[in-house]
């Protein structure tokens, strides 16, 4: 088992590695990778899209309005932002800030699984479409599934998935606000439930050393000379 420190250390290896980032063409065009931010050992991480014009400028994660939002709500339930875990599905702006696309979720899932793995949270609030199906590995869009907490194994971590609206979404319209703001509230009961039982790591199974049968040494004739060596080698 790591310590805290160990895991804080290798999700700085981790950064490093997505600064530096080409897999995908969405590095022809950022200011700033995204990573994430705040505690690196919380109990509680959010997973958006993927960073908009704020955010890439400024290379933080949920800095415009929408951000603005999520403070709010964090607030009401007692948590401030460095208590959770922010990151998105992708880690740098999609251009205009269109729709993240395939290939682009493909190259950067690794980062978000290694986030997982490394800050080993109790609980993932999904924001939207996108980090939702991702995650559950699902089409089945948000509207149905918001606020309905499930138990998943998210690569190898075993974590309560909680879909909710993202917060852009309810900037605007009341009745998001209000199923957000229910869903939200809900948050600390399920953090209070504590880990889940993690999965048990694959590992090779040891070769079984058979003690294999030797053949019996022929008989030794009786002769007056010197018997030939006539054993097995």
């Amino acid at each position: 088992m790591r310590t805290a420190a160990e895991r804080r250390e290798l999700l700085k290896v981790v950064y490093e590695e997505a600064r530096g980032c080409v897999r995908c063409p969405l590095h022809q065009t950022r200011t700033n990778v995204v990573f994430g931010a705040g505690d690196a050992d919380a109990d509680l991480m959010f997973i958006g899209e993927a960073p908009g014009a704020n955010e890439d400028k400024m290379g933080l994660p949920f800095v415009g309005q929408a951000g603005k939002l999520l403070d709010t709500l964090l607030g009401e339930i007692g948590l401030e932002r460095r208590q959770v875990w922010i990151c998105n599905v992708l880690k740098c702006r999609p251009p205009a800030n269109r729709d993240p696309h395939p290939n682009e979720i493909e190259a950067c899932q690794d980062y978000l699984r290694s986030q997982i793995a490394l800050i080993e949270p109790r609980v993932i609030c999904t924001l939207g479409n996108f980090a939702t199906k991702l995650m559950r590995g699902d089409m089945t869009g948000i509207s149905r599934l918001h606020g309905r907490e499930e138990e998943r194994v998210v690569g190898s971590r075993a974590v309560r998935l909680y879909p909710l609206y993202h917060p852009a979404a309810a900037l605007y319209t009341p009745s998001t606000l209000q199923m957000l703001r229910a869903d939200f509230h809900r948050i600390p009961e399920l953090i209070a439930l504590g880990p889940l039982e993690q999965p048990v790591p694959v590992e090779l199974v040891p070769e079984l050393e058979l003690e294999v049968p030797q053949p019996e040494e022929p008989p030794v004739a009786e002769v007056a000379e010197p018997a030939a060596q006539l054993g097995l080698f």
